[in-house]
C-alpha cells in the first residue's frame, strides 16, 4: 500500500477519534498518533530527494522510528480502552509491514556503504 494512502487512513482515523468526547489524555494520545503516523510518509517523501545514501538512510531511519512510535500510540489507545482493537487491527498490521520494509531497506543500504 502506498504511503500516501496510509497517511489518508491515519488522518481519517484521527478525525474519527476526535468525534468522540475525549478527555485531555485522549486528545493528546490521538494527536501523537496523528503526528507520528503522518511523519512516516513525510520522511519517506524527503528520502526521494536525499543528497546522499547516508542522507537517504537517515530519512528512512527517522521514518522507522516514527512507525514504531505510531504502533506504540495505537497500542496505548487500545490498552487504555480509547479505541477497540478491531478498529485499529489493520493499521497495526500495516505499521508492522512498514517497519519490516524500512528495516530491510535501511540494512541493505548500510551494507552498500
Amino acid at each position: 500500500m502506498p504511503i500516501t494512502h496510509r497517511v489518508k487512513r491515519i488522518i481519517k482515523a484521527y478525525s474519527e477519534l476526535n468525534k468522540k468526547p475525549f478527555d485531555n489524555a485522549g486528545k493528546i494520545l490521538s494527536k501523537q498518533f496523528l503526528r507520528s503516523g503522518t511523519s512516516i510518509g513525510a520522511n519517506c517523501s524527503e528520502a526521494k530527494y536525499a543528497q546522499s545514501n547516508r542522507d537517504f538512510v537517515s530519512k528512512y531511519s527517522i521514518a522507522l522510528k516514527e512507525a514504531n512510535e505510531t504502533l506504540y500510540w495505537i497500542r496505548i489507545m487500545i490498552r487504555s480502552e480509547l479505541v477497540p482493537t478491531s478498529k485499529f487491527q489493520s493499521l497495526i498490521e500495516e505499521n508492522e509491514r512498514i517497519i519490516k520494509i524500512l528495516t530491510s531497506s535501511i540494512n541493505k543500504l548500510k551494507e552498500k556503504q
